[in-house]
């Protein structure tokens, strides 16, 4: 394995420059840093976390934990969260991934294990965590979730405002009968979807259909076997909404096996704007959620308290954005 001593020795250096110089220090002069660097890419160096560990008693991990990958969690939201996260923290961090219902209690969440927290939140359940990570005075980042507490750092985004949207696009193409295939029950990000549709239903003087309710769970299948129930009524709606991409895709399927049109003969429109959704057929209509965004803010926030605990946290709120395609037929 290359040492920062080989690297010295092929440089011509000391080794403490070469660790300056790897680690950004400003004591060394650009030129110098970006020679050495090029020179431990060429030796395919790779530094040592655990020794630097030793040394400058740190762990060189941050934890991400979701409320739960196996439910709720969809592929393309965690790839999203991932790259976010990575594109911030670069090669200098370990990111270690769990979900918090795997745990069964808390007791590795330690100082001595990681080197500060971000917690893709889902649920009110979560706050047991989020207390546990306080009082053991690890940095934290909540993604995806608004606290009530001003004093923990978030970063979320304006999902009521984008579902509210999302129905004021599709009321001013002339839909007046809506549904809506929610998402698992109990998360934080159902309830601000559910809210933000009946804001836009109020909003525009649209009818509340309570058999328009249908409850998902943000899995593919669940909006399958939603839009079939939504098929099955006597008075079906013109558009419905999905609380994700996933089930909208889920739903697109329903309704093309039962042989409706789309978006002649149902309109849909998703959450998340996944990257799978420009390419369906017909592209779908969604609101925009910049996941990888959200992840990144809050990596960028979280070195910013790992570097200086002192800072005041700050909750930040990302704008969604309506995506107008082609799934949302124009009924005026």
């Amino acid at each position: 394995m290359v040492t920062i001593k080989d690297i010295a020795r092929a440089a011509g250096v000391s080794h403490t420059t070469v660790s300056r110089a790897l680690g950004g220090s400003p004591q060394i002069k650009r030129e110098t840093r970006e020679r050495i660097a090029r020179i431990a890419a060429d030796m395919n160096y790779a530094p040592n976390f655990s020794a630097k560990s030793l040394v400058q008693r740190r762990t060189y991990t941050i934890g991400l934990f979701f409320s739960s990958i196996a439910q709720g969690t969809s592929a393309s939201f965690l790839a999203e969260a991932l790259r976010g996260i990575r594109q911030q923290i670069g090669e200098d961090y370990l990111l270690s991934v769990a979900g918090l219902d795997m745990m069964e209690h808390y007791d590795s969440v330690t100082p001595q294990r990681y080197d500060g927290i971000l917690l893709m939140s889902q649920s009110d359940a979560d706050n047991g965590f989020i207390y546990h990570v306080r009082q053991a005075s690890l940095p934290l980042v909540v993604l995806n979730r608004q606290l009530d507490d001003p004093s923990v750092a978030t970063v979320s985004a304006s999902d009521r405002d984008g579902v509210a949207a999302a129905v004021a696009y599709a009321a001013a193409r002339g839909h007046r009968r809506f549904a809506l295939i929610e998402g698992r029950s109990g998360f934080r990000s159902t309830a601000q979807r559910r809210a933000g549709y009946i804001d836009g239903l109020i909003r525009h003087g649209l009818p509340l259909c309570e058999e328009c309710f249908v409850q998902g769970d943000y899995g593919p299948e669940s909006g399958h076997a939603a839009m079939l129930r939504l098929l099955e009524l006597k008075e079906r709606p013109s558009v419905v909404i999905c609380s994700n991409d996933d089930m909208a895709i889920g739903a697109m399927n329903a309704c093309y096996a039962q042989g409706v049109a789309i978006p002649s003969g149902m309109s849909l429109i998703g959450f998340d704007d996944i990257p799978y959704a420009r390419y369906a057929s017909p592209a779908l209509t969604t609101v925009g959620r910049p996941v990888a965004e959200i992840a990144r803010l809050g990596a960028e926030q979280l070195l910013a308290l790992m570097r200086d605990p002192s800072l005041a946290a700050s909750q930040l709120l990302v704008k969604t954005e309506l995506m107008a395609r082609d799934s949302v037929a124009d009924l005026r």
